[in-house]
């Protein structure tokens, strides 16, 4: 009779060992590590989404905490850069609040490189390679580093409002690059085909212009009035801030006037619900940074309301950027219009 221990262990599984890196993989990794990565791992579509939305909801955070940063006064929390004190790298318990405010803002900055690198591996190791992906991750990686330099200027020269307006401006040319990549791992590489007339599209160029000066005039809202920095002693910009606000408001209520038209003329001319449903959420974003906008202004600005008019300011922008986006689609294109190449990848990586 057979012993039903040998059965037993006859029928165990066998255990498979983890494959160990040769000499020639590990020189592979080092000379390219994206080739690398991407030659063991296809991300699915989705997860190519996530990763560049990912540093879209970085970009506005750190938007928003800086905008912490200055409305707690904690600009010089850290007063000196890439330290955070002659002595120390990090923020030290003698440094208070406010230090704790400025170096967790920096570390921020580490989270969003990762969060922007997450997005650029995820589309090299994407099959096929979109090599328009990988452009506009690297692209944010390197405004990331610029305004990383560009943050310790305005540490450096004690918050100048300028450097300051400049630091913003440059959070939002990171948020304008992430939403044009997430917008692009939900489209194919063909060749865009407007979905509406030149004059809708003529429209909606003035509507960006509109909006980007509105987002400028903002930073010299903020540079001439009460927080423009750390403290009243930072020195604000030099004009008269009851007319730039005013300014600011009527560029409001134009961007404002600008997408009611929009929408009006898109359901005359009957077109797609996409724009027309981006044109109606924009719409009530800005809907909402209005009423934000005038009751911190008639409550002598309180730091709370001023930190969601950030928030909204990033909001708008993406929103205008998304209305603009939505005017054309961009299909796969069909394998017959690749070249021989190309083609042949498309067919062996699908």
């Amino acid at each position: 009779m057979p012993d039903p221990r040998e059965s037993v262990h006859k029928q165990a599984p066998t255990m498979v060992g983890v494959p160990k890196l040769t000499p020639a993989d590990a020189t592979a990794a080092a000379r390219n590590p994206l080739a690398f990565i991407a030659a063991r791992w296809t991300p699915a579509p989705r997860t190519v989404q996530r990763a560049a939305l990912s540093a879209v909801v970085m970009a506005v955070i750190i938007v928003v905490t800086g905008g912490a940063v200055r409305l707690t006064g904690s600009g010089l929390g850290c007063p000196t850069w890439p330290k955070c004190t002659d002595d120390s790298l990090t923020a030290t318990s003698a440094m208070g609040f406010h230090g704790a405010i400025e170096f967790g803002n920096r570390m921020l900055t580490y989270v969003l490189c990762a969060a922007v690198g997450w997005a650029i591996i995820a589309a090299r190791a994407q099959k096929p390679w979109r090599r328009s992906l990988t452009r506009l991750g690297w692209a944010q990686f390197w405004v990331v580093m610029g305004n990383a330099v560009l943050g310790g200027i305005v540490v450096l020269v004690g918050l100048n409002p300028y450097t300051v307006a400049a630091h913003f401006l440059l959070s939002t040319a990171l948020i304008s690059v992430a939403v044009v990549m997430w917008q692009r791992t939900r489209e194919g590489d063909g060749a865009p085909r407007p979905l509406v007339g030149k004059s809708v599209v003529q429209l909606v160029w003035f509507l960006v212009a509109a909006a980007g000066l509105l987002i400028a005039v903002g930073t010299v809202v903020t540079g001439a009035g009460p927080h423009a920095g750390d403290s009243s002693e930072v020195d604000r910009m030099h004009v008269d801030w009851e007319t730039v606000t005013k300014l600011h408001a009527v560029l409001a209520w134009i961007v404002v006037t600008l997408t009611f038209a929009l929408w009006f003329v898109l359901k005359a001319v009957d077109a797609p619900k996409g724009p027309l449903h981006r044109t109606r959420d924009l719409f009530l974003v800005l809907l909402a940074q209005g009423i934000i906008g005038y009751v911190q202004y008639f409550t002598d600005l309180p730091e709370l309301l001023v930190g969601l008019h950030m928030l909204g300011s990033a909001l708008v922008w993406i929103g205008v950027l998304r209305v603009l986006l939505a005017l054309r689609e961009r299909p796969e294109p069909a394998v017959a219009d690749l070249p021989g190449p190309a083609a042949e990848a498309s067919l062996t990586k699908a």
